[in-house]
């Protein structure tokens, strides 16, 4: 009788490998252990940086649009594509790592270029639209992202805004009518790890704004201007723009969240259950013996709807083990498993100089790969 095989589904290693480079180096692993046992491997993404790459490593087919970085650089950006289904990653256009080092922007960086990547995926045929969220540079409420699919921020004089988190405040009106109509024939579904209202001490301005290095007083301001976008929207579509804000996840990509529940009528799904699915993981996990998943970090973080949690989750639904490897653990044997993991190796533990053990992941990955067999 054929063993069953084993499902290797990690996310990226942020800083040091992809996901697919992670899956790889443990299949190379398991291989010296076990050369006889099936592996497939099935790279995993939640929604933020490395969306794409999943999407690709699953069969999509890889597309690149050039468009406005966030802050208006002409960047290369990549969406990808299935039969009418794309996946479009905010991070490609208007993430942080968009930025050169040290440099940050919050009150003027924008999403305009996300909104064209999303018209990219229209123009490529998709009537599925899956946005990713994550790593945004912005916190621009997603005037920026509606702006390139043909809204209208305007101040009190009819003048026309560049739409970015500081311009929130003079907003007067929005004009929506001229937004590419295919977006009313288009199924767009907001994948995003955070739960987050728009405003508030938990909104998009209070909590993540500091990472994109605003200060207090740039909070202020970006907190006054997404409320501001709400008043104005809720006079223009009644409470419905009220409920949104309130929505868990529109606060996700500094309020992309909000702007594509109230824009494009997005529906909001977490983003790991809804990659798992797109992914095919589920599939393949169907009679595996075993799970093996993991990220750079497993953290309190991670227990939030991260990647290895919600692999472990799937995993259990078909009575398979999982078992989890990372570059720094931090989370107790407990805590692992109530998050449904059996145990978890950290590259720390073969090399404890974090520089060093980022530099020399994919060896260290395969090198502690059989481990997870004991």
């Amino acid at each position: 009788m054929t063993e069953a095989w084993i499902v290797i589904a990690p996310d990226k290693f942020k800083g040091s490998l992809t996901a697919l480079e992670v899956a790889e180096a443990v299949a190379a692993g398991l291989r010296t252990a076990r050369p006889q046992v099936e592996l497939r491997c099935v790279p995993v993404a939640d929604g933020g940086d490395g969306t794409v790459d999943a999407a690709v490593s699953a069969g999509f087919e890889r597309r690149a649009a050039r468009v406005r970085g966030p802050l208006g650089e002409p960047v290369s950006a990549h969406f990808a594509v299935s039969n009418h289904t794309a996946v479009v990653e905010l991070a490609e256009a208007s993430g942080l790592r968009r930025l050169a080092p040290g440099v940050f922007d919050p009150l003027h960086a924008s999403t305009y270029g996300t909104g064209e990547l999303i018209r990219a995926a229209l123009d490529a045929g998709a009537r599925t639209l899956v946005l990713g969220v994550g790593g945004s540079a912005s916190t621009d409420g997603g005037a920026g992202m509606l702006a390139a699919l043909g809204a209208r921020f305007l101040d009190n004089s009819g003048g026309e805004l560049e739409p970015c988190g500081a311009s929130l405040t003079e907003v007067a009106s929005v004009d929506l009518s001229g937004l590419d109509e295919r977006i009313g024939q288009t199924e767009v579904i907001l994948a995003t790890d955070v739960d987050n209202p728009l405003l508030g001490t938990f909104g998009a301005a209070a909590v993540y704004g500091p990472q994109k290095g605003a200060a207090p007083e740039d909070v202020l301001a970006l907190e006054t201007g997404l409320g501001r976008l709400v008043d104005v929207l809720t006079k223009q579509l009644g409470e419905h723009a009220v409920a949104a804000a309130a929505q868990p996840g529109a606060g996700s990509a500094g309020g992309v969240g909000y702007g594509a529940i109230v824009g494009l009528g997005a529906r909001v799904r977490p983003g790991i259950e809804l990659m798992l699915e797109l992914l095919g993981v589920e599939q393949a996990m169907r009679g595996a013996s075993l799970a093996v998943t993991g990220e750079g970090s497993l953290d309190e973080q991670s227990l939030r709807g991260k990647a290895p949690v919600g692999v472990a989750r799937l995993a259990a639904l078909h009575g398979v083990r999982t078992v989890a490897v990372c570059g720094r653990l931090t989370l107790t044997q407990d805590q692992l498993h109530r998050a449904g993991i059996a145990r978890a190796l950290a590259l720390t533990e073969l090399e404890p100089d974090v520089e060093r053990s980022m530099a020399d992941a994919a060896s260290l990955l395969t090198a502690l790969a059989p481990r997870l067999l004991d």
